[in-house]
């Protein structure tokens, strides 16, 4: 079955553009182009994906994605003609899965979309275990969410993918295009700030103390390396559950 695909756009040839580079591509293509009429098709259509603009002409892009992140877990792409770092760094951290500048080429769309379905789709592991890395912090790898200090904190899929990685490497050091690769696709694979963001919301969530990090270790100039939980597990009597390999 083709993927559905939402476009929140306001100019029409943008729209008609990225709709025909969509639907040549096998995808099935919505569009809308205000905020409002997007949010209700979001709702009515329940879209694979949606391609969402910075500039709207009633409310903007970052107010569309923080209502669609307030109740449904769809992915998001936020599209923007200026290529700027802060607006970038602002719909990643309401929840954007990715962010590309116009103008961009038929290629590199259609090679985004797939790579996000790729890891937001990514199957929840067949293991249904809790894995104790301390006594501060254990992972529900069938609900996909950490316990903190008892509290339970649900990932996103992107963050999840992450920490997945990092844990079923516990105490090796990760390279960032290995990680970059694996997690958002070979395509990421120079983007080391994305990287750096995903690291800064996962020890917000995980760490005590973010500035002075227990599980997510930076090897400067290298890559990132977790906690080597396996080595206490081997040495404790009491025998924690394993992460699978």
């Amino acid at each position: 079955m083709s993927r559905r695909i939402l476009v929140i756009e306001d100019e029409p040839h943008m729209l008609d553009l990225i709709h025909t580079t969509l639907e040549s591509a096998g995808f099935n293509v919505s569009g809308a182009t205000t905020g409002a009429d997007g949010l209700k098709r979001v709702r009515d259509e329940l879209p694979d994906l949606v391609l969402l603009d910075v500039n709207l002409p009633d409310l903007t892009g970052f107010e569309v994605l923080e209502q669609i992140r307030a109740g449904i877990p769809i992915p998001v792409i936020m599209l923007t003609a200026q290529n700027s770092e802060e607006d970038r760094v602002r719909g990643l951290e309401l929840g954007a899965d990715d962010y590309l500048a116009k103008p961009f080429s038929h290629r590199e769309l259609v090679s985004r979309i797939k790579a996000v379905l790729r890891r937001t789709e990514m199957p929840a592991p067949l293991a249904r275990q809790v894995v104790e890395v301390d006594d501060e912090l254990s992972v529900d790898l069938d609900r996909r969410e950490v316990i903190v200090r008892g509290e339970r904190v649900r990932l996103r899929p992107t963050e999840f993918k992450l920490l997945h990685h990092l844990m079923s490497h516990a105490g090796q050091i990760l390279t960032h295009d290995a990680l970059l690769s694996r997690v958002w696709g070979p395509e990421y694979r120079d983007d080391t700030q994305l990287l750096r963001l995903y690291v800064t919301y996962l020890r917000k969530k995980l760490e005590r103390d973010p500035a002075h990090p227990r599980y997510i270790h930076n090897e400067r100039g290298l890559g990132y390396r977790f906690l080597d939980f396996r080595a206490a597990e081997t040495e404790s009597p009491r025998g924690r559950i394993k992460y699978p390999d």
